[in-house]
Order: C-alpha cells, then sequence, then structure tokens
C-alpha cells in the first residue's frame, strides 16, 4: 500500500510540475532516480537534488536548446525585464525571435520616457500546442503578456498592483461599457479567474497611468509585425486607441484591464 500511494504521489507531482514549467515534472523523474541511486543517507535528500537539477536545466541547458524549437529567451534590457522574476524561474519566458525584435524595437522608441516593459507569461520553452496554463493560446511563442503602467501623484512608477501582476484590475468606470459583467452575466464564470491569482496585492498608492499605457501601447502599434493586442474595450476606449489591430479576446477567455496580450502576425 505504501508503495501504491508513493507511485501515486509521484506521479501527481509529475504531472504538476509538467503543467507548471514544462520540465519539472522530466526533472522531478529523474531526481527519483539518482536519490534511489545514490547510496548516501542525506535528509530531504531527493528534493536537494531535485532543486539543483532543476536550476541546472533552467539556467545552462533549456536556453541552449530552445532556438531547436524556434524560441528563445525574453531578452533583458535596461527598460526590459520580467514583472515578476517566477515567470523566469518557471520556463514561461520563452518567445519567437521576432517577438524579441518587436519588445527591443519598442524598448528603444521609449528610451528617455521613464515607461518600461515588464513582461509577465510568455510561452514555454518547447513543442508548439503544449498548453501554458491557465492561459488558452500562449502555446507557440508567437503571445506575451505586459503589464500596465502605473503612476504615483504624477510620477510613472516600475511596480505593479500585486506580487503576481496578475488579477488587480482597472474596471469600467460608470460612464463605459461593462464588458466584464456582461460576461460574467452569460455564465463566463472564469472571465474575472485572475483575482484569485494575485499572490497578494501590493503598492496601494499606484492609480492606472493613462497617459503611460498609452503611449507604451502607441509604441507596441508601430511594429509592422504586430498581429493582435487584447485589452478590455473600456480601456481601449478611455485611451482613445483606434487601431484595428486593438480586438476584443472574447468571453471565453479571461479578463485584459490588468495587463495587455501582444501576439505576432
Amino acid at each position: 500500500m505504501k508503495t501504491i500511494l508513493k507511485s501515486i504521489l509521484i506521479i501527481l507531482l509529475f504531472g504538476l510540475l509538467t503543467v507548471i514549467t514544462q520540465i519539472g515534472g522530466i526533472v522531478y523523474v529523474l531526481s527519483v532516480l539518482i536519490s534511489r541511486n545514490w547510496k548516501k543517507k542525506l535528509r530531504f535528500k531527493t528534493t536537494l537534488i531535485f532543486i539543483g537539477l532543476y536550476l541546472f536545466s533552467t539556467f545552462l541547458i533549456v536556453p541552449f536548446v530552445a532556438p531547436i524549437f524556434g524560441r528563445e529567451k525574453v531578452k533583458h534590457a535596461i527598460n526590459i525585464s520580467a514583472t515578476n522574476y517566477m515567470t523566469v524561474l518557471l520556463n514561461r519566458n520563452y518567445v519567437k525571435p521576432e517577438l524579441n525584435k518587436l519588445l527591443l524595437h519598442t524598448a528603444k522608441n521609449l528610451e528617455g520616457t521613464k515607461i518600461e516593459i515588464h513582461y509577465l507569461d510568455a510561452s514555454f520553452p518547447f513543442i508548439n500546442k503544449f498548453p501554458l496554463l491557465p492561459h488558452l493560446s500562449h502555446n507557440d511563442g508567437k503571445k506575451i503578456d505586459i503589464s500596465l503602467i502605473y503612476e504615483s501623484k504624477g510620477i510613472i512608477k516600475k511596480g505593479q498592483k500585486s506580487v503576481s501582476g496578475y488579477g488587480v484590475f482597472v474596471g469600467p468606470n460608470s460612464n463605459e461599457f461593462d464588458q466584464i459583467s456582461k460576461c460574467i452575466d452569460n455564465g463566463y464564470f472564469q472571465y474575472d479567474f485572475p483575482k484569485y491569482l494575485t499572490f497578494g496585492s501590493i503598492n496601494d498608492d499606484f492609480v492606472f497611468s493613462e497617459k503611460g499605457t498609452r503611449k507604451l501601447i502607441t509604441n507596441i502599434l508601430n511594429n509592422q509585425n504586430l498581429g493582435k493586442l487584447f485589452i478590455e474595450p473600456h480601456l481601449k476606449s478611455r485611451m482613445n486607441l483606434k487601431d484595428k489591430r486593438i480586438r476584443y479576446h472574447g468571453c471565453k477567455a479571461v479578463r485584459h484591464d490588468d495587463h495587455i496580450h501582444v501576439q505576432l502576425k
């Protein structure tokens, strides 16, 4: 019975780590095998082996193998960085080279503005159509989420309103079209699910920077290889954005008034 329970636990951990990181399940199985064959008695031996092997794989193996699958890590620059470093640690920061070019071109045009690109989830390093949950479409290296811009007392700030970067929304004003309520009232209960994924709210003094976010988006739109940009209709209207590439993502997705979704053609 004990052996069966251990096997079930290994299977569950394999599945969970694969869903979260793509490579974690395989690394965990290797860690178990190494631990069983390494006779040295050591407390938390499997866990320590897993951590060491996972970090080695994430930073020294995956980046060199990913280009075989047409992907590479998001390139950091002075004004490009991850909103939350867990995105990098969980291998959710891989994109097609063309998307890196889009980000770098946008960042160059934003130099001197104090507006920076802070990215959230992109894609996993390997295999098209491998799901990056909870996203519906981040499975080909062509999509990336970017944080909104916030300010405090009129000054642009680098931080976000939540630890994860998701889930603290800039909802519609009373005079704006409320797509969120429409979706939820029509039974799409998952539409505001990211509110459970904040991992805590921070920076209570920050407010949505309409001017800063609009400038970020207009510079993203200056890229010819941009296919679509998703943001909630009330924010599109509030920022007076007219470009036809700014689309509505539909009620089957989740609300986009906590981040911007950018994708290639």
